[in-house]
Protein backbone atom coordinates (compact mmCIF):
# COMPACT_ATOMS: atom_id res chain seq x y z
CA UNK A 1 0.00 0.00 0.00
CA UNK A 2 1.66 3.38 -1.40
CA UNK A 3 1.02 5.57 1.81
CA UNK A 4 2.58 8.91 0.02
CA UNK A 5 3.21 9.66 -3.54
CA UNK A 6 4.55 12.77 -4.57
CA UNK A 7 5.42 13.61 -8.62
CA UNK A 8 6.96 16.40 -9.87
CA UNK A 9 5.96 18.25 -6.47
CA UNK A 10 7.84 21.92 -5.75
CA UNK A 11 8.56 22.80 -1.99
CA UNK A 12 8.44 26.22 -1.14
CA UNK A 13 8.88 27.28 2.53
CA UNK A 14 6.37 29.46 4.23
CA UNK A 15 8.28 32.82 2.62
CA UNK A 16 7.20 31.12 -0.48
CA UNK A 17 11.13 30.86 -1.82
CA UNK A 18 11.63 27.40 -3.17
CA UNK A 19 14.01 24.80 -1.66
CA UNK A 20 13.10 22.03 -3.69
CA UNK A 21 11.68 21.31 -6.88
CA UNK A 22 10.95 18.15 -8.97
CA UNK A 23 10.61 16.24 -5.71
CA UNK A 24 9.11 12.22 -6.62
CA UNK A 25 9.01 10.33 -3.65
CA UNK A 26 6.90 7.34 -2.80
CA UNK A 27 6.58 5.22 1.26
CA UNK A 28 5.32 2.56 1.04
CA UNK A 29 3.47 0.51 4.14
CA UNK A 30 6.09 -0.50 6.69
CA UNK A 31 9.24 0.87 4.75
CA UNK A 32 11.81 2.82 7.22
CA UNK A 33 13.22 5.87 4.57
CA UNK A 34 15.74 8.17 5.54
CA UNK A 35 16.01 12.17 4.18
CA UNK A 36 19.70 13.32 4.23
CA UNK A 37 21.02 16.66 3.42
CA UNK A 38 23.04 19.94 4.29
CA UNK A 39 21.37 21.94 6.86
CA UNK A 40 18.70 24.10 5.28
CA UNK A 41 19.05 21.63 2.00
CA UNK A 42 15.44 21.30 2.46
CA UNK A 43 15.03 18.33 4.81
CA UNK A 44 12.19 19.38 7.34
CA UNK A 45 10.54 21.99 4.26
CA UNK A 46 9.79 18.31 2.27
CA UNK A 47 8.10 16.49 5.98
CA UNK A 48 6.62 19.37 7.02
CA UNK A 49 4.47 19.27 3.43
CA UNK A 50 3.64 15.64 4.55
CA UNK A 51 1.70 16.48 7.56
CA UNK A 52 0.61 19.69 5.97
CA UNK A 53 2.38 22.60 8.28
CA UNK A 54 3.57 23.97 4.31
CA UNK A 55 1.00 24.07 1.84
CA UNK A 56 1.88 21.82 -1.62
CA UNK A 57 0.77 24.17 -4.42
CA UNK A 58 2.46 22.83 -7.44
CA UNK A 59 2.40 19.31 -8.15
CA UNK A 60 1.36 16.65 -10.93
CA UNK A 61 0.33 14.52 -7.78
CA UNK A 62 1.01 15.08 -4.47
CA UNK A 63 -1.07 12.45 -2.08
CA UNK A 64 -0.64 11.63 1.12
CA UNK A 65 -2.70 8.73 3.15
CA UNK A 66 -5.02 9.00 0.61
CA UNK A 67 -5.51 12.55 0.81
CA UNK A 68 -4.94 15.12 -2.62
CA UNK A 69 -2.27 18.01 -0.88
CA UNK A 70 -3.27 19.81 -3.59
CA UNK A 71 -7.00 20.34 -2.41
CA UNK A 72 -6.87 19.68 1.34
CA UNK A 73 -8.99 21.74 3.44
CA UNK A 74 -8.04 23.28 6.50
CA UNK A 75 -10.72 21.45 7.89
CA UNK A 76 -9.97 18.14 6.96
CA UNK A 77 -5.62 18.57 8.51
CA UNK A 78 -7.14 16.82 11.71
CA UNK A 79 -7.81 14.10 10.67
CA UNK A 80 -4.95 13.69 8.41
CA UNK A 81 -2.31 13.93 11.26
CA UNK A 82 -4.51 11.73 13.37
CA UNK A 83 -3.40 8.97 10.87
CA UNK A 84 -0.11 9.51 11.13
CA UNK A 85 2.59 10.30 14.37
CA UNK A 86 5.32 13.18 14.28
CA UNK A 87 8.48 13.48 16.52
CA UNK A 88 10.50 16.19 16.60
CA UNK A 89 14.17 16.66 17.61
CA UNK A 90 13.42 19.01 20.70
CA UNK A 91 10.22 16.57 21.71
CA UNK A 92 7.75 18.89 22.44
CA UNK A 93 6.17 17.83 24.97
CA UNK A 94 3.83 19.87 27.25
CA UNK A 95 5.86 21.13 30.30
CA UNK A 96 3.57 21.58 32.91
CA UNK A 97 2.24 18.19 32.08
CA UNK A 98 3.35 14.57 33.26
CA UNK A 99 4.32 11.81 31.17
CA UNK A 100 0.90 10.47 31.35
CA UNK A 101 -1.16 13.40 30.82
CA UNK A 102 0.97 14.79 27.76
CA UNK A 103 0.14 11.45 26.34
CA UNK A 104 -3.82 11.79 27.69
CA UNK A 105 -3.98 15.11 26.69
CA UNK A 106 -3.66 13.56 23.11
CA UNK A 107 -5.71 10.90 23.48
CA UNK A 108 -8.89 13.29 24.39
CA UNK A 109 -8.13 15.83 21.46
CA UNK A 110 -8.05 12.84 18.64
CA UNK A 111 -11.64 11.78 20.25
CA UNK A 112 -10.98 9.28 22.78
CA UNK A 113 -13.86 9.35 25.18
CA UNK A 114 -13.32 6.07 27.62
CA UNK A 115 -11.52 6.41 30.84
CA UNK A 116 -10.39 2.77 30.94
CA UNK A 117 -9.47 2.85 27.49
CA UNK A 118 -7.31 5.95 27.76
CA UNK A 119 -5.66 4.47 30.60
CA UNK A 120 -5.17 1.18 28.77
CA UNK A 121 -3.84 2.42 25.96
CA UNK A 122 -1.18 4.97 27.88
CA UNK A 123 0.64 1.87 29.82
CA UNK A 124 0.20 0.12 26.30
CA UNK A 125 2.59 2.76 24.04
CA UNK A 126 4.80 3.40 27.48
CA UNK A 127 5.22 -0.33 27.68
CA UNK A 128 6.55 -0.10 24.42
CA UNK A 129 8.97 2.28 24.66
CA UNK A 130 10.22 1.22 28.37
CA UNK A 131 9.14 4.40 29.95
CA UNK A 132 6.11 2.63 32.19
CA UNK A 133 8.64 3.83 35.48
CA UNK A 134 8.31 6.92 34.49
CA UNK A 135 4.57 7.64 33.79
CA UNK A 136 4.03 10.10 36.80
CA UNK A 137 7.54 12.27 35.93
CA UNK A 138 7.45 15.57 34.77
CA UNK A 139 9.22 16.01 31.34
CA UNK A 140 12.32 18.01 33.13
CA UNK A 141 13.33 15.21 35.04
CA UNK A 142 13.79 13.50 32.66
CA UNK A 143 17.18 12.84 29.94
CA UNK A 144 16.87 13.39 26.39
CA UNK A 145 16.58 9.88 25.10
CA UNK A 146 13.10 9.70 27.74
CA UNK A 147 12.27 13.13 26.77
CA UNK A 148 12.23 11.32 22.97
CA UNK A 149 10.45 7.83 24.00
CA UNK A 150 7.87 10.05 25.66
CA UNK A 151 7.61 11.59 21.98
CA UNK A 152 7.47 8.62 20.70
CA UNK A 153 5.08 6.98 22.54
CA UNK A 154 2.90 9.90 21.75
CA UNK A 155 2.94 9.10 17.93
CA UNK A 156 2.43 6.21 17.93
CA UNK A 157 -1.07 6.32 20.27
CA UNK A 158 -3.70 6.50 17.54
CA UNK A 159 -1.88 3.52 15.58
CA UNK A 160 -0.62 5.58 13.05
CA UNK A 161 0.08 3.85 9.48
CA UNK A 162 2.74 6.24 9.44
CA UNK A 163 5.94 8.02 11.66
CA UNK A 164 7.46 11.07 10.56
CA UNK A 165 10.42 12.33 12.37
CA UNK A 166 12.54 15.32 12.13
CA UNK A 167 16.46 14.59 13.12
CA UNK A 168 15.15 12.02 15.99
CA UNK A 169 18.03 11.22 17.03
CA UNK A 170 19.86 14.80 16.65
CA UNK A 171 21.20 15.65 20.30
CA UNK A 172 21.38 12.19 21.82
CA UNK A 173 24.15 9.94 22.90
CA UNK A 174 24.93 6.72 20.60
CA UNK A 175 23.79 4.87 23.10
CA UNK A 176 20.68 6.35 23.56
CA UNK A 177 20.60 7.22 20.12
CA UNK A 178 20.65 3.11 19.71
CA UNK A 179 17.96 2.86 21.87
CA UNK A 180 15.83 5.08 19.40
CA UNK A 181 16.24 3.53 16.19
CA UNK A 182 15.55 -0.02 17.70
CA UNK A 183 12.39 1.39 18.33
CA UNK A 184 12.03 3.51 15.25
CA UNK A 185 12.72 -0.14 13.45
CA UNK A 186 10.17 -2.20 15.26
CA UNK A 187 7.72 -0.10 14.82
CA UNK A 188 8.08 0.20 11.00
CA UNK A 189 8.55 -3.84 11.51
CA UNK A 190 5.15 -3.45 12.86
CA UNK A 191 3.67 -2.29 9.08
CA UNK A 192 4.04 1.81 9.83
CA UNK A 193 6.29 3.59 7.22
CA UNK A 194 8.83 5.96 9.31
CA UNK A 195 10.17 8.71 7.29
CA UNK A 196 12.70 10.51 9.03
CA UNK A 197 15.25 13.30 8.17
CA UNK A 198 19.16 12.67 9.37
CA UNK A 199 22.70 13.63 9.30
CA UNK A 200 23.65 10.67 11.10
CA UNK A 201 25.55 8.24 8.36
CA UNK A 202 26.23 5.14 10.31
CA UNK A 203 22.94 5.21 12.02
CA UNK A 204 21.74 4.16 7.70
CA UNK A 205 24.91 2.16 7.37
CA UNK A 206 23.62 -0.17 10.91
CA UNK A 207 19.76 0.30 10.10
CA UNK A 208 19.72 0.17 6.50
CA UNK A 209 16.63 1.67 4.42
CA UNK A 210 15.21 3.77 1.67
CA UNK A 211 17.69 6.68 1.26
CA UNK A 212 16.83 10.08 -0.47
CA UNK A 213 18.80 13.43 -0.88
CA UNK A 214 18.20 17.09 -0.55
CA UNK A 215 20.93 18.87 -2.56
CA UNK A 216 20.82 21.89 -4.57
CA UNK A 217 17.12 22.30 -5.20
CA UNK A 218 17.14 18.95 -5.78
CA UNK A 219 15.79 15.66 -4.18
CA UNK A 220 17.75 12.57 -5.48
CA UNK A 221 17.24 8.91 -4.35
CA UNK A 222 20.03 7.43 -3.31
CA UNK A 223 22.00 4.30 -4.62
CA UNK A 224 22.12 1.24 -1.51
CA UNK A 225 25.15 1.48 1.09
CA UNK A 226 26.75 5.10 -0.94
CA UNK A 227 24.95 7.57 1.66
CA UNK A 228 28.28 8.01 3.12
CA UNK A 229 30.26 8.62 -0.39
CA UNK A 230 27.25 10.84 -0.96
CA UNK A 231 27.62 13.12 2.01
CA UNK A 232 30.95 13.20 2.16
CA UNK A 233 30.31 14.84 -2.07
CA UNK A 234 28.57 17.71 -0.03
CA UNK A 235 31.67 18.96 2.01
Amino acid sequence: MVLIDYKNVTVRQAHGIEVLSHVDFTVEEGEFVYIIGRVGAGKSSLLKTIYNELDIEEADTAMVLDNDMLTLRRRDVPALRRQMGIVFQDFQLLADKTVAKNLRFVLKATGWKKKDEIEARIDEVLDLVGMTEKKDKMPHELSGGEQQRVAIARAILNSPKLIVADEPTGNLDPVTVKGIMDLLRGISESGTAVVMSTHNIPVIEQYPGTVYRCHDGLFEKVEEGTAKEETENQE
